[in-house]
């Protein structure tokens, strides 16, 4: 009967090219771990006290520290809890320098926050497995940690275009909205809808479909102030907030907006037989018929309404007691005042 082979172990994972910072008072010992870690393809910066290595590593770009814990200035304890501190979010393995029967500097270390523990005189095989060890949980807690930004990332924004989401939206409008009511302020709404984006992604594919909707994306982006704010919500429609903006700075904004898209269409790489179009339904808070959030929702989908039902490619502005009027769309280009 044949014995069962043995699992092949994988070979220890390297992490050669880590810039690893080495802080002793020592030469001779400071000397020693920097050829040990370079001789083993880590690119190692040495530093002679406590308080260099806090200063560098505030610089950023170091990977790993190994501090002594008895060094003149600051010592390897003190700069550890302080190395801890400026390192908040990300996570920068502090290793500990100490001889084989200092155990008390040990356990308060660790107490404070370092990582592991290196003893004099040093073996070289374990220093090495320590230091790719600690480097190791560094690559899977900034693995975690991108993971978690992209996910609070997408959490409040749209994948396709990088403009804030419905969630997002749902949850600003309402602080805007507010904050108009508090101090008597102007809220100012636009919907804007790209048209024929559906019969644009039967003809030509939503590949090209996809390349129009992030071009009148960045089309709307290049005619708002830092202020102002807008999120994508449906498949072809966006929603422009626009705090502090008064009726005619609105239809200015309004009117800026339609003509970029059209405009920009050559940018859109997509292989487009006719410009881009859109439709463009303004409102504004505070009006006779707009006391709400949701009216004023519903104040600028109705203009959008009307644009469309007069044909698209056009801005539609509601007025009080449900009045509608368009703006000449053959008007010179608008200041960039409001």
């Amino acid at each position: 009967m044949r014995e069962a082979s043995s699992p092949v172990s994988e070979p220890p994972r390297s992490f050669a090219g880590a810039r690893c910072l080495v802080a002793d008072d020592d030469r001779l010992t400071r000397e020693l771990l920097s050829n040990i870690l370079s001789a083993h393809g880590f690119i190692v910066e040495p530093v002679e006290d406590g308080q260099a290595a806090v200063e560098r590593v505030a610089r950023g770009g170091i990977d790993l520290v190994l501090l002594d814990v008895m060094m003149p200035r600051l010592s390897g304890l003190e700069a550890c809890r302080m190395l801890k501190s400026l390192q908040q979010d990300a996570f920068l393995p502090v290793l500990l320098v100490t001889v084989k029967t200092d155990t008390l500097s040990r356990v308060e270390g660790l107490k404070i926050g370092a990582d592991d523990y290196v003893c004099k005189p040093f073996d070289e095989r374990e220093l090495v497995a320590r230091v790719n060890a600690m480097l190791r949980i560094k690559a899977l807690h900034d693995q975690v940690a991108r993971a978690r930004k992209k996910l609070e990332q997408l959490s409040v924004h749209d994948e396709l275009t990088g403009l804030f989401n419905y969630r997002y939206l749902n949850s600003r409008l309402g602080e805007e909205f507010k904050r108009a009511e508090r101090y008597q302020d102007t809220l100012a709404c636009i919907v804007v809808d790209v048209d024929h984006l559906e019969a644009l992604n039967v003809a030509h594919g939503k590949p090209v479909g996809d390349a129009v909707i992030r071009g009148v994306a960045d089309a709307i982006r290049s005619c708002l102030r830092e202020v102002d704010v807008v999120a994508r919500f449906g498949g072809d429609e966006y929603l422009v907030m626009l705090p502090s903006t008064h009726f005619a700075g609105s239809i200015t904004v309004a009117e800026r907006i339609w003509r970029e898209i059209s405009q920009r269409s050559a940018s859109y790489h997509a292989p487009l037989a006719a410009p881009v179009t859109a439709s463009l339904g303004v409102a504004l808070y505070p009006s006779r018929d707009v006391r709400t959030k949701d009216a004023l929702l519903r104040a600028a989908d109705q203009a959008l309404l009307q644009a469309k039902r007069d044909g698209g490619d056009r801005v539609c502005v509601f007025q009080q007691q449900g009045q509608l009027y368009t703006p000449a769309s053959t008007a010179p280009p608008p200041s960039r005042a409001r």
